[in-house]
Formats: structure tokens, C-alpha cells, sequence
């Protein structure tokens, strides 16, 4: 039951071009910034909005092809959409809500299916409730129980935890994961979060200014994101100005007059050198790529401490290295102007 989406629509000066394949069983994300496309992409989907070309495939079905003209209506597409705010009707209770899923079974059918849908999602003693009435929570559950009531063969989640709170937001994070990995149908999770990514799908499809990329596994993109955007959208801070070393096996740093040994091969279009914060360390006898960094500033982060380093006091912007420090490495830093830093060749990522 995999869908298939190849499809383009201009928007103004907006160009949407985007591909990918989203196999059953597994939930695939569209990671991206803010008006890179993602909403759009699963408005298409869903037939909200129209391709100008191309063509979208669920389980063998055509939904849309500019081609043949076949374009389904939202109804006949079956394809369940959450979204960021949930859209319940606010007037209607939590029974109504989901009954409002399966309008096409008969009456005794859909009231059996409300209880059904009511016991599976955990929202016993919501049947009476107005969505106002009910915790986050069990918004979230009515609308995915409404989504089930449709019967779906594909769900579609659009960023389903940004309005949330912390605390709340963990707490659904884990039930809607849950919730995926007993729909046997593929699902898609538009983010620009990529913990969340991270923690919920096996694959991931990045989005930039319209233009997708191929589909990779979330591993992937970590160790080897290949791109400046894809980097950035992987968290990875430090990206600096890279030349090809004089010796194979090589690059250097022109910001930090530095020439490090690299793992990955040179290729043609490298331009930046990304390394991620937590890659620095403090150097140890033996290692590799050692060098000194001057503390330019230190920031205290939720769950560790961050060190600014630099090749001198007057730093390029460009030239700045974040590192990551375990909070037990606070006495290194106390009263510090210079660190000896080291970074193993196999965690340098050339970039194009």
C-alpha cells in the first residue's frame, strides 16, 4: 500500500517539485523549514489543493494524474489528514466528532463504530465532552479516532505537536507514535523538528524552497547529509569554508590556518566542511586532528555546556566552532582562554 508522489505546482513565486515514495507500514517525514513546501506537498495528497502536474499513486490508485485528467476528490481518496490544530468541530462532542468520520455507514453501523474507536483510543468519558472540555491529550486522540472512522488507507500529519507545550508535547509524542506503529498503512509526518523526526519515522525526505531531495533513513542523513542545507537541517552548527588539502586524504581550514585529515574522499562541488558540536572533544594523547581553540564565549544549554571557540580573539563569524561539554567537564572550562580540541577524521563531513 505504498503512495507515490511525483507531482509540481507554482504558487505565486513559489515552485513546488517534489518526489518520493512512502512504503506501508512505516512513516516517512518531510523535514523542512517554514514554507519550504511541506504543507502543501500534503494538501495535494489529500486534494485540497491541485498539481499543476504530475501524479500521485496510493496502493495502485490513481488519486491524480495531469496527464490522464484524473484528479479524485478529497472523499474518494481515503486519506486521513491531522491537523497542526487538530480541527475538531467545536460544537459537536467528542462522539459527534468521530461520528462525523464515517458518515457513509448507517446509523446503528456509525454508533457502533464511535464506541468502538471511543475504547481503542482511551477516550472513554469524552463521548459528551466539547472539544474545549477535553486536555490536549484526548483532542489529539478524538481526531485520530475520527481519521480511523474514515477508514484511511494513508495519514497524513501536519506537524501534529508544534502547538503544544513541552511537557504535553513528549507525553502525545509517544502516543501518536504508538498510534503509527499499528496503522498498516504509510503515514507522512511534515516537521521542521529534527528530535522529533529522529524519535518517530525511519525515513526522512527533506524539503528545500519547494525542491525535495531522495528519501534516505534518518541514520543517513546524520553521518552523511551531503548537502549545506541538509546538514543545517540535520543540527549540525558548525559549517565553515573548506579548500581541498595538498595531501591526499586531506582539507584545510583557511579560517583557522588548520589542514585536517578526512576520511570521506573529495569530491567535485565541496565547498563548506560541517562538524557537529558533540564530534569535538577534549584532545587525548594519541589523537588525531589536535588542535588549540580560544574560548571565545561559553553558554549553559538545558542538558549541557556549550563552548565557542576560536582561532583567536578576533574571529570570523564563518569561523566559529561550537562544542559540546558534558556538564562534569565544567571545571575545564572555568578560567580557560585556550582548549586543546581533537575531532576523529570519520566525523568530518564534506559538504557541497
Amino acid at each position: 500500500m505504498a503512495l507515490k508522489v511525483r507531482i509540481q505546482k507554482r504558487a505565486g513565486g513559489f515552485f513546488l517539485d517534489t518526489e518520493f515514495e512512502a512504503p506501508s507500514g512505516a512513516t516517512l517525514a518531510l523535514l523542512g523549514t517554514s514554507g519550504c513546501g511541506k504543507s502543501m506537498t500534503l494538501q495535494c495528497i489529500a486534494g485540497i489543493q491541485r498539481p499543476d502536474q504530475g501524479q500521485i499513486e496510493l496502493d495502485g490508485e490513481v488519486l491524480f494524474d495531469s496527464a490522464r485528467r484524473v484528479d479524485l476528490p478529497p472523499q474518494r481518496r481515503r486519506v486521513g489528514y491531522l491537523f497542526q490544530h487538530y480541527a475538531l468541530f467545536p460544537h459537536m462532542t467528542g462522539a459527534g466528532n468521530i461520528a462525523a468520520g464515517c458518515l457513509h455507514l448507517g446509523r446503528r453501523r456509525r454508533a457502533e463504530r464511535v464506541r468502538e474507536l471511543t475504547a481503542l483510543l482511551r477516550l472513554e468519558g469524552t463521548e459528551d465532552l466539547l472539544p474545549r472540555q477535553m486536555s490536549g491529550g484526548q483532542q489529539q486522540r478524538t481526531a485520530l479516532a475520527r481519521i480511523l472512522a474514515s477508514e484511511p488507507r494513508a495519514i497524513l500529519l501536519d506537524e501534529p505537536l508544534s502547538a503544544l507545550d513541552s511537557a504535553l508535547k513528549w507525553k502525545l509524542e509517544q502516543e501518536l507514535r504508538d498510534f503509527l506503529d499499528r496503522f498498516p498503512g504509510p503515514a507522512l509526518w511534515v516537521s521542521h523538528d529534527l528530535g522529533e523526526v529522529h524519535r518517530s519515522c525511519e525515513r526522512v525526505c527533506l524539503l528545500e524552497r519547494g525542491k525535495s531531495s531522495p528519501v534516505s533513513t534518518v541514520r543517513e542523513l546524520m553521518e552523511n547529509p551531503g548537502t549545506v542545507s541538509a546538514a543545517r537541517l540535520s543540527g549540525c552548527r558548525n559549517l565553515l569554508p573548506v579548500r581541498r588539502g595538498t595531501e591526499a586524504g586531506t582539507v584545510r581550514l583557511p579560517g583557522w590556518g588548520l589542514t585536517l585529515h578526512c576520511a570521506a574522499p573529495w569530491r567535485e562541488g565541496v565547498t563548506t566542511l560541517g562538524i557537529r558540536q558533540s564530534a569535538l572533544r577534549l584532545a587525548g594523547e594519541g589523537d588525531v586532528n589536535t588542535f588549540s581553540g580560544q574560548v571565545l564565549r561559553v553558554v549553559e544549554d538545558v542538558s549541557c555546556l556549550l563552548a565557542a571557540l576560536g582561532p583567536g580573539e578576533d574571529t570570523a563569524e564563518d569561523a566559529v566552532l561550537w562544542m559540546e561539554l558534558d556538564r562534569s567537564e565544567r571545571a575545564v572550562l572555568e578560567g580557560a582562554k585556550v582548549l586543546q580540541i581533537s575531532v576523529k577524521p570519520e566525523e568530518l563531513l564534506l559538504l557541497a
